[in-house]
């Protein structure tokens, strides 16, 4: 499986929610903090995007809400 990597704030309701679904279905993945501007930076020169949640699979990322990334996650991961 590739790595899952999700860039996430810590009140961020959607971000809260993939890390439950996450956990739900024992998909390892591995936070970073958009809040560290470093990190936000970061991500805005990558992916063109600066909200949260921020999911990245391998070589593809996702963006918007849960119920928007969801899924799309489900069909990836499956």
């Amino acid at each position: 499986m590739p790595k899952v990597i999700l860039y996430a704030t810590p009140t961020c309701p959607d971000c809260h929610a993939l890390r439950l679904w996450f956990g739900h279905r024992g998909i390892a993945f591995e936070e970073r903090d958009l809040t560290d501007p470093a990190v936000a930076d970061q991500v805005k020169a990558r992916y063109g995007v600066r909200v949260a949640p921020i999911t990245v699979i391998g070589e593809q990322f996702f963006y918007g809400t849960f119920d928007q990334q969801r899924p799309k996650l489900e069909a990836l991961l499956a």
